[in-house]
């Protein structure tokens, strides 16, 4: 079952992860016996999705204080820049060093479980926010990177709304956005629906707008890797363009984030730093060898096209106004 699959967990001394690079062709797991092990695998991509990294951080600094590595934690902990749950699971393990190994393992621990605990309230809100405002049964959605069981703790932020909608009996379809340039939305989000038995297609993502503007998408849920304090977000290069499409169809763009996503110290989408990633991701086979390429890992979508951010707090409309920060203050 999925419910059983756990991207980032500790195991008999070792940061264990499922290696998301070698999906959908194998469920492989790979035990991270040092921290510079971990900072690679962060980097190249075998876990990924900001709460897992938020997990991955906090076992991180359990796994430096095991192996006497604590030097690397700050590499640990700038390892990948926009997701904002890598820097603060570090540090919510860090600042129990003093307290010794036990101390903070139960702080990874917590971190992991308040996530799972999270996704779950998040994700009954959003499905109960969506229902509020569509008509339509079973519902059509599209979602565009991946948000699901693979980059949280287990059970999933965008993809977890869609679990939840799909337990009740209301979706007919999901169009997954095939997240170029390497592809999570379909090696790994149509990889968790499938294992789902949740009826989807996979599109390029220069599909989307269309898709979605010509009537065949009710609601777009995404997830997000950093939330400024004024409810703008951060998340996987493309979404913009799947925000601006909602906004011309005049359908929901929901995006369903724990509050551990969100960044208060971040005023406004302008201040979130985007990670430019290797542009050998991007020039293959097909580009001609001189070519030079441009690889922005995230976009940022501004709060006024965000119909709505469902956290484990509450539902805030932010294209009514309403700032993140409502949910927890």
């Amino acid at each position: 079952m999925l419910d059983d699959i756990r991207p980032v967990t500790w195991h008999d001394g070792a940061v264990r992860i499922i290696d998301q690079t070698a999906l959908p062709g194998q469920l492989a797991y790979l035990d991270l016996t040092s921290v510079d092990a971990l900072i690679a695998a962060i980097q190249r991509l075998a876990v990924r999705g900001a709460p897992a990294l938020g997990v991955a951080g906090a076992y991180g600094v359990a796994l430096a204080l095991l192996r006497g590595e604590s030097d690397r934690i700050p590499d640990l902990r700038a390892a990948r820049p926009t997701a904002v749950n890598l820097a603060a699971g570090v540090d919510r393990a860090a600042a129990r060093i003093n307290e010794g190994f036990d101390t903070v393992l139960a702080a990874a621990h917590a971190v992991l479980n308040e996530d799972l605990t999270a996704n779950r309230t998040l994700s009954t809100l959003g499905a109960d926010w969506l229902l509020t405002r569509l008509d339509r049964r079973p519902l059509r959605l599209l979602t565009h990177c991946n948000a699901g069981a693979l980059a949280t703790a287990g059970w999933g932020t965008a993809l977890g709304v869609v679990r939840e909608l799909h337990a009740r009996g209301l979706v007919e379809v999901v169009y997954v956005d095939e997240t170029r340039p390497l592809l999570q939305g379909s090696r790994l989000t149509a990889w968790e629906l499938a294992r789902l038995g949740i009826p989807h297609l996979i599109q390029a993502d220069g599909a989307a707008s269309s898709t979605i503007v010509s009537g065949h998408v009710d609601a777009a849920i995404v997830g997000a890797d950093r939330i400024a304090a004024n409810g703008d977000t951060a998340n996987k290069i493309g979404t913009l363009g799947v925000a601006l499409a909602c906004a011309h169809a005049e359908i929901p763009f929901l995006v369903a984030a724990p509050t551990s996503t969100v960044d208060l110290a971040t005023p406004s989408g302008a201040a979130i730093h985007v990670e430019l990633r290797a542009e050998s991701e991007v020039l293959g086979h097909a580009s001609p060898k001189d070519s030079r390429a441009h690889n922005p890992a995230f976009d940022v979508t501004p709060a006024t096209l965000i119909s709505a951010l469902t956290t484990e707090r509450g539902v805030a409309e932010l294209n009514h106004g309403q700032l993140p920060g409502m949910l927890w203050t």
